[in-house]
């Protein structure tokens, strides 16, 4: 054969092996296909985005959640010790006839339902809880004796004002309280329920809780400002007060108008010479003016002052009175126990320095007949 024809040949082999590698080629390609594409991105971006999301609301939720399991443990906790607090309101072993001063009707108030709002109205909701404590056994402690020594049995066991314990219904120390009314109250049933039923005794017997605002200082022996002795109510030290809103006072008078107040005559400004003792607990025991001898006492009730401790200035026509202390002195003083609260005592650390030699005992165990009615 020719070399010519020979090339030829193969020339034609080689481009039909071509034009099958060509076909086999376009055989085994997929066509593209541009909408598949699409949709594959968008998948892929759809599930990155989920994702994303899942990471952003998911894992925080996991995190928050044991917390807000624990708030919402907390807030039931808080709703059944308040409920607990309710129940042992109503579970006063008798009720208290409370005259109200401004309708003269008389309400019946079950006995610890009535501590809480003498409490409410009596002592300041943000002192400390051991203050209201030592302040509940003494509200207690004060009616549970006047009704076992009140006289006519036609009269109400007790008065709304200062002249026994202040009370206030729950309408009136929610217009007083306002917006803190349920946390207020709240914190002073659980101070009046830590010390449920309690009483102080002497000898077995309710003792006269005496209380008052702020000291001097000191408190009073009874007889001091009172005419009898009594054992437990002496005069102790209390330090507390000194920094307190009531510690000091001062009030201005002409002398015309204390002579009014007094019902008597004094000397002129000038001539008018003024001796005074003092007692133990560093009150006025007498104060003499000019030819005329005053108790501290009647010196303070008549002139409306804070304190039976005071000191006298004159000036000009007038005398100036300057007091320390906010009350008789006798007893627990309030801002005293609240001091000695924030020191960190105890609330039968508080009574038992203001009162001495007491017990704290149970109404049922001292007054049965009380708890029979």
């Amino acid at each position: 054969m020719k070399k010519k024809d020979i090339i030829a040949k193969l020339r034609k082999k080689n481009k039909k092996r071509k034009n099958q590698s060509i076909q086999l080629l376009h055989k085994n390609r997929r066509p593209f296909n541009l909408g598949r594409t699409f949709s594959l991105w968008k998948s892929s971006t759809l599930l990155f985005i989920s994702g994303l999301i899942t990471v952003i609301l998911v894992i925080p939720t996991l995190i928050v959640v044991p917390f807000m399991s624990n708030s919402d443990e907390e807030e039931t906790a808080t709703e059944n010790n308040t409920d607990d607090i309710e129940i042992s309101m109503g579970s006063s072993p008798f009720a208290v006839e409370v005259m109200r001063a401004n309708s003269e009707q008389v309400e019946n108030v079950p006995l610890e339902t009535y501590i809480s709002r003498v409490v409410a109205s009596e002592t300041p909701a943000e002192f400390e809880m051991e203050a209201l404590k030592a302040q509940s056994l003494a509200a207690r402690t004060f009616i549970v004796n006047r009704m076992l020594h009140q006289d006519g049995k036609d009269k109400a066991d007790v008065t709304d004002t200062t002249s026994d314990q202040v009370y206030h219904n729950e309408q009136e120390l929610q217009q007083s309280m306002g917006s803190t009314y349920e946390e207020d109250m709240t914190k002073i049933r659980k101070a009046v329920a830590a010390t449920k039923g309690e009483i102080l005794t002497y000898k077995n017997n309710p003792i006269t809780a005496a209380y008052f605002s702020t000291s001097n200082g000191y408190t009073e022996n009874s007889e001091d400002y009172w005419e009898n002795e009594v054992p437990y109510l002496r005069s102790v030290e209390s330090p507390w007060d000194t920094n307190t809103p009531k510690f000091k006072d001062q009030k201005v008078f002409t002398v015309s108008k204390v002579e009014n107040l007094l019902e008597t005559d004094l000397p002129s400004i000038d001539a008018i010479s003024m001796d005074l003792s003092r007692t133990e607990g560093n009150r006025v025991d007498q104060l003499k003016i000019g030819d005329k001898t005053f108790s501290g006492r009647n010196i303070r009730e008549a002139l409306g002052l804070k304190s039976s401790d005071f000191s006298i200035e004159k000036k000009r026509d007038h005398l100036i009175f300057t007091t320390k202390g906010f009350g008789h002195g006798i007893g627990m003083s309030q801002f005293g126990a609240n001091g000695m609260a924030k020191d960190g005592k105890t609330y039968k650390e508080i009574v038992k320095h203001y009162y001495q030699d007491v017990e704290i005992s149970t109404v049922t165990n001292t007054a049965p007949t009380l708890v029979s009615k």
